[in-house]
C-alpha cells in the first residue's frame, strides 16, 4: 500500500508517495520536486506548465512592443440621412455602424495564467477567455493537475489510487460559501485529471504530521504549526502522544508571499514610476496642475500576466505628454512607459523576490533592475517596517489558534515554521518572542506534500 499526497498550491505544487517506511517527493520538474503552479496556452491552445511556461512567455514578450486594437465583431443595422455627398455617407456609416469587441494583443504569442488557486472561493469567476475561446476555470487547473498524476505514477510505474490533496483551512474570497465552491470546484479538476479517489486535508496538519514523522518523535505535547506559504497563511495546533495526534485547532488568513512582494513593489518602486508627481495640463486656457492618476496602473503593474493590457492609447498617451514636458519627473514616466511596452512586471518581480531571499540572512541588499537602469537599496528595517500590518494579523491569528485550542502560549511545546514566507527574518522574530526556544524550521516547500501522502497511508480523514 502506498499514500500520496498533492500539494496544489497558489505559487508551487509538489507531489510525494510514502510507503509506511520511506518518504519520497517526486521530481516534477528536471531536477526538483517543485513545480510552478503556473500554465501557458498557445494560440493554438497547446498548454505547457511548470517553469517551461513561464519561461516560455517570458522569452515570448521580451522587448516585444505591445499594440492593442479593438477586435471588429461586424456591422450594426442603421440608415443615416444627411447632405453629404454618397463618398462621405459611404465612408461615414461604415465607421458608424462597425461593432467593436473587446481590446486584442494581436501579437501576443500565449496566455499565462498564475495563482488560480486563489480564484477557486470566488463564485464570480466561473470561465476565463483565452484569446477567443472561453475557459471554464477547472479546465485551467486540470494540466497542473494531470502532470503531478503521470509523473508519480511513472514514477511508481502504476495507477495511484487514494490521493489526499492539501486544501487552505480558508480559501481566499469574501463569500461565505467560498471553501464548499472551491472544494467544489478542485474535485471537478482532480476527476479530469484522473485523480478519482481524492481526500481533502488541512495543509497546516499534513505539515505537522511530516515534521512528527521525521522527528520520530515518541513522547506527548503540543505543537503549534505555522504555514506560510505564497498565497495564505495556515495554522494548526495539534497534540500528540507517539503517533497518535488529535487536531485542538485551525485557523487561516488570505495573507501570503505573493501579497508580500506586491507590497514592496508598492513601497519601494511605485515613487519611481511616477506615483506622487504632478500633472499640468491645458483645459480651457487654464494651465491646471493635478496628481497623476497612477492608481489606473497598479493593478496592470502588480499583476505581471496581464501588464501587456496596459498598452492603449488612453494609457500610454498620458506617459509620451508628461515625458514632452521634461523635467526631473519625466525619467520616472519613460520608465514607466518602457514598463508597459516591454512587459518588465514579470522582472521586477523575480529581482524584488531575489531581494526579499537576501534579506532573510543579510541586513541591506538592493534590487536591481538593469533593464529599467535601476538599483534600489533596501534594508531590513525597511522591510520590517513595511510588514508591521501583516505581522500583526499573524499574531492576531496565533492567539485566535491558541483561544480556539484553549490554550495559553505557554502549554505549547514545539512551534514548527513552514513555507516559503515563514523565512522572512520579521516571521521569525515574531514566533521567537511569542514561544522564546520552542520555534524550529521544518522543510519550507514540501512538508505539505510529505505530510499529505502519510495522510493518504494512513486514510486519515479531517471532519
Amino acid at each position: 500500500m502506498i499514500g500520496v499526497g498533492v500539494d496544489f498550491g497558489t505559487s508551487n505544487s509538489t507531489v510525494a508517495w510514502f510507503d509506511g517506511t520511506e518518504l519520497r517527493f517526486v521530481r516534477v520538474e528536471e531536477s526538483s520536486p517543485i513545480l510552478p503552479t503556473a500554465i501557458h496556452l498557445s494560440r493554438d491552445y497547446v498548454g505547457t506548465t511548470g517553469s517551461e511556461a513561464i519561461d516560455l512567455y517570458v522569452q515570448e514578450n521580451s522587448a516585444r512592443l505591445v499594440h492593442l486594437v479593438p477586435e471588429i465583431l461586424g456591422q450594426s443595422a442603421g440608415e443615416i440621412s444627411d447632405n453629404s455627398t454618397d463618398t462621405e455617407r459611404g465612408e461615414l456609416e461604415t465607421n458608424r455602424n462597425l461593432v467593436f469587441g473587446p481590446l486584442i494583443d494581436h501579437g501576443l504569442p500565449g496566455r499565462l495564467f498564475l495563482g488560480l488557486k486563489r480564484l477557486l472561493g470566488n463564485p464570480a469567476i466561473d470561465r476565463l477567455y483565452v484569446f477567443n475561446r472561453a475557459y471554464r476555470l477547472v479546465a485551467l487547473l486540470t494540466p497542473v493537475l494531470l502532470r503531478l498524476r503521470e509523473t508519480v505514477e511513472h514514477e511508481l510505474q502504476g495507477p495511484v489510487g487514494a490521493v489526499h490533496v492539501g486544501r487552505p483551512v480558508d480559501f481566499e474570497g469574501g463569500d461565505g460559501a467560498r471553501n464548499g465552491l472551491a472544494i467544489k470546484r478542485l474535485t471537478e479538476a482532480c476527476e479530469h485529471a484522473g485523480l478519482r479517489r481524492v481526500e481533502f486535508y488541512p495543509e497546516p496538519v499534513a505539515a505537522t504530521l511530516s515534521f512528527l514523522w521525521q522527528q520520530r518523535l515518541r513522547a506527548s505535547g503540543i505543537v503549534l504549526t505555522v504555514d506560510f506559504g505564497g498565497g495564505t497563511l495556515d495554522l494548526a495546533v495539534v497534540r500528540y502522544a507517539g503517533v497518535e495526534f488529535e487536531v485542538l485547532s485551525t485557523a487561516g488568513a488570505d495573507l501570503g508571499g505573493d501579497r508580500i512582494d506586491q507590497l514592496i513593489f508598492r513601497r519601494m518602486l511605485f515613487p519611481l514610476l511616477g506615483e506622487g508627481e504632478t500633472w499640468a495640463r491645458q483645459i480651457d486656457g487654464r494651465l491646471v496642475q493635478t496628481l497623476f492618476p497612477f492608481s489606473e496602473y497598479e493593478e496592470g503593474i502588480l499583476n505581471w500576466a496581464i501588464t501587456h493590457n496596459l498598452n492603449q492609447n488612453r494609457y500610454k498617451t498620458k506617459l509620451t505628454e508628461l515625458i514632452t514636458q521634461g523635467g526631473p519627473a519625466a525619467i520616472k514616466f519613460e520608465r514607466l512607459k518602457d514598463l508597459i511596452n516591454y512587459n518588465y512586471s514579470y522582472i521586477i518581480f523575480r529581482a524584488i523576490k531575489k531581494a526579499k531571499a537576501e534579506l532573510s540572512v543579510v541586513e541591506e541588499t538592493s534590487i536591481d533592475i538593469p533593464e529599467l537602469n535601476l538599483t534600489v537599496p533596501i534594508t531590513r528595517v525597511q522591510f520590517n517596517d513595511m510588514l508591521s500590518d501583516m505581522m500583526s494579523r499573524l499574531d492576531a491569528l496565533v492567539r485566535q489558534s491558541l483561544e480556539r485550542a484553549g490554550l495559553r502560549a505557554e502549554d505549547i511545546d514545539l512551534v514548527v515554521r513552514t513555507g516559503g514566507s515563514s523565512q522572512i527574518v520579521a516571521v521569525r522574530q515574531l514566533l521567537d518572542r511569542l514561544f522564546p526556544g520552542k520555534v524550529t524550521e521544518h522543510d519550507p516547500f514540501t512538508s505539505v506534500a510529505g505530510g499529505l501522502a502519510i495522510a493518504s497511508y494512513h486514510g486519515y480523514r479531517f471532519v
